[in-house]
């Protein structure tokens, strides 16, 4: 076992085998410094992923797809920017206008499955294909740069006909590469993969998928400041994390002593007859705190979906709402135990703890206190480019 720790990302590689002694190790840590771009993750995760399934020869256009694929999720379902926006707006990263391309051109639904997408990409490969090019215009050969320190030659980055034949001259002179290329132009050029190098990264998927995905959240953090729990947008999550069963017993126990409507029907909430629904969609706070939860119309859940409510007038609906239970809470003794059952799952915000469910605050207070803390929230996931539903 190997460990190698990266001063740079205060990160520790570690590799299960003495392959330190074979194979350039250190070239391979440094696959994902100084990127430019996202897409220099998600090249060499592809990468990873193909050899795993014991690929030995691919082509640029193979990989390229299996990128596509990999970030689909993060980009429409989360609105994820893989590498910022621009001054004037537009998109940085060609990863990111590929998958934003072919949602254009398919009807493919946010959540779609690996096999939906591939389909997609094969349908749709002539109008993908300037995107697609263009993602093979660096990446695919400065991913190598790590190796080529110890060359005194210098590296023909401009010319890809001399960069391929480089980087064949580097692994039969100086050192294995993990992958060299063929003679095909674009798409259609092959990657060949190092046998030992494979066996390597069979070896050790996990740990290197592992340290892929931590450089990755960097990065897509990086680009994304105003993003809650990214680290949990990166692939589709299990709906058992969703915790809602406190919250629901607790609304029930409200729905027995007090009227509450629906914030978007005005019409009344009938016990065992409603959704626990966030009023800010779940897949971009990632949470389930009790102040963004609300008792909702059931045959309106799948329509609103993880979209926004318009703020205005819907906010001081949801808001008045909250109040009702606040009050009760403070009241009765059985919702304040419900209340207090609801801590392990749906009460970890402090200004929630601290100043929203405090003892003593008057409606207006109250209000105040969930919109000064709501509306940056809400600001937010517009920013990140969450549609307003229009109901």
């Amino acid at each position: 076992m190997a460990e190698y720790y990266h001063a740079e990302t205060q990160h520790t590689l570690t590799l299960q085998g003495d392959y330190h002694n074979t194979l350039d190790i250190e070239g391979f840590s440094q696959m994902m410094k100084d990127p430019s771009y996202c897409y220099k993750f998600y090249w060499l995760e592809a990468i990873v992923n193909l050899i795993s399934e014991g690929i030995e020869e691919t082509t640029f256009d193979a990989i390229i797809d299996e990128m596509i694929c990999n970030a689909w999720y993060s980009v429409r379902e989360f609105h994820i920017h893989l590498s910022g926006m621009q001054a004037d707006g537009l998109v940085r990263d060609g990863l990111e206008r590929a998958v934003l391309k072919l949602t254009e051109l398919s009807d493919l639904a946010a959540n779609a499955s690996k096999v939906e997408i591939r389909n997609a990409i094969r349908d749709f490969n002539p109008e993908l294909k300037p995107y697609k090019e263009q993602l093979t215009n660096m990446v695919p050969g400065r991913a190598l740069a790590g190796f080529f320190s110890k060359s005194e030659e210098t590296v023909p980055w401009e010319s890809v006909r001399r960069l391929t034949a480089f980087i064949r001259h580097i692994d039969s002179t100086m050192t294995r590469l993990p992958y060299t290329f063929g003679d095909s132009s674009k798409l259609k050029k092959e990657v060949h993969f190092n046998p030992d190098w494979m066996r390597m990264i069979q070896d050790n998927t996990v740990n290197i998928l592992g340290w892929i995905q931590y450089e990755k959240v960097k990065w897509l953090q990086n680009n994304n400041p105003e993003v809650p729990g990214l680290i949990y947008k990166l692939a589709p999550m299990d709906e058992k994390m969703r915790k809602l069963k406190k919250v629901r017993e607790l609304w029930e126990g409200i729905l027995e002593v007090c009227e509450i409507r629906d914030v978007f029907t005005g019409q009344p909430i009938f016990p065992k007859k409603y959704d626990v629904d966030h009023f800010i969609p779940w897949s971009f706070v990632m949470n389930d705190e009790l102040w963004n939860l609300m008792p909702m119309d059931s045959s309106l859940n799948s329509t609103k979906s993880n979209k926004l409510p318009k703020w205005d007038p819907f906010f001081n609906l949801f808001a008045e709402n909250q109040f009702k239970m606040y009050e009760l809470i403070q009241e009765r003794e059985g919702l304040h135990k419900r209340f207090e059952a609801c801590y392990r799952d749906n009460l970890h915000s402090i200004w929630a703890g601290q100043e929203l469910y405090r003892p003593g605050n008057a409606r207006e207070e109250f209000y105040g206190i969930l919109q000064k803390n709501m509306q940056p929230v809400y600001d937010s996931a517009r920013r990140q480019g969450y549609e307003v539903w229009n109901y």
